[in-house]
């Protein structure tokens, strides 16, 4: 079975539901867990230690710690021994809450970046009303980006839309502020040309309402632009759940119209609620590598570890490898 790492120091509530989520997981047989951090304060949330391993560590990357900071004073952390680990083969996938600055930085340092990939990437997952999932990359890993690193990411997204997804031919566009090619910034103009020269299905520009519309399946953004639109669509979704709970209470009219539609609002709950996907994956690295959202509870960790024993199975890593390697002909020149 597949075995999984899990920064269990990680994340605003850490370790409670980090310790439980793990436990679930394993409880459902969904992978074998390593966890790493101070062993007392895990022990003290497992009900069971059987078929868990626990790796002790002393040092804890803070949530408000400095990316660099972290890299230079705590290679001892349980984030970067769950690294180590992955990068020694003792473990398939890590899974952490932590800081993704700090995440990033240590699987860029630890891991390595895959050939020809010279900005590692977040993707996130997103419901489409047509029933599908949109993939929206770079989601906050990378804030300054030119243009070749854009279509890095294209490349990496269409690798992942179809080695996870089952897209055989993703339809790839370019977040901007239009659909028109006279729209955008610089380096959504001078990416937009790059990527009509790529061998991908790109159709071109689109405006954040088609990242639930189902007309895209990768979405390719910088990470500064990402994460906005990662962070607008959490709050939509926060304040419309907020909003019915609220509304559904306020009236014997209402109570009686939730009895009808109960399926209906269930449904929209689960599908926009981040812990139903548990992570995120940092695509680029040379591992599996999972991101949480800092509040994750337990639920959410047991899925990101039900996401990264699928990634692994499916040899993720590997289709990016062999999909990039297609494009090592583009001349870097361009982007200058």
């Amino acid at each position: 079975m597949v075995k999984i790492a899990i920064d269990c120091m990680g994340g605003d509530y850490a370790p409670g539901p980090i310790v439980k989520g793990a436990e679930l997981a394993v409880h459902e047989n969904i992978a074998h867990v390593v966890l790493l951090g101070d062993e007392k304060a895990i022990k003290s949330y497992l009900s069971t230690s059987k078929d868990i391993e626990i790796v002790h560590t002393t040092a804890a990357v803070e949530m408000h710690e400095s990316p660099s900071v972290a890299l230079r004073k705590k290679k001892d952390s349980s984030m970067n021994k769950a690294f180590e680990l992955l990068k020694a083969g003792h473990v398939d996938g890590v899974v952490t809450a932590g800081n993704s600055g700090a995440a990033m930085a240590f699987a860029i340092f630890t891991l390595g970046r895959l050939h020809s990939v010279d900005r590692p990437a977040i993707a996130t997952l997103h419901p489409t009303i047509d029933e599908g999932t949109s993939v929206l990359i770079d989601s906050g890993g990378n804030v300054d980006c030119k243009p070749m690193h854009l279509v890095q990411f294209a490349i990496m997204g269409d690798a992942f839309a179809k080695s996870v997804l089952g897209i055989k031919r993703p339809r790839v566009v370019l977040l901007s502020n239009g659909e028109e090619e006279t729209k955008g910034n610089d380096l959504t103009r001078e990416t937009n040309i790059l990527m009509k020269y790529m061998d991908i299905n790109y159709i071109g520009y689109v405006e954040g309402t088609d990242i639930y519309n189902g007309r895209a399946d990768v979405i390719v953004s910088d990470g500064f632009v990402g994460n906005v639109a990662l962070k607008v669509a959490e709050g939509i979704a926060d304040s419309l759940n907020a909003f019915f709970k609220k509304r559904i209470t306020a009236s014997i009219k209402n109570k009686m119209g939730y009895m009808f539609l109960k399926d209906v609002f269930q449904e929209l709950s689960k599908k926009t609620d981040y812990s139903e996907y548990g992570g995120a994956p940092l695509l680029g690295v040379d591992g599996i590598c999972i991101i949480c959202h800092g509040k994750s509870n337990e639920k959410a960790i047991k899925n990101a570890i039900a996401m990264a024993r699928k990634f692994a199975e499916k040899g993720l890593n590997q289709s990016i490898k062999e999909t990039i390697s297609g494009y090592q002909s583009i001349n870097r020149e361009k982007e200058k």
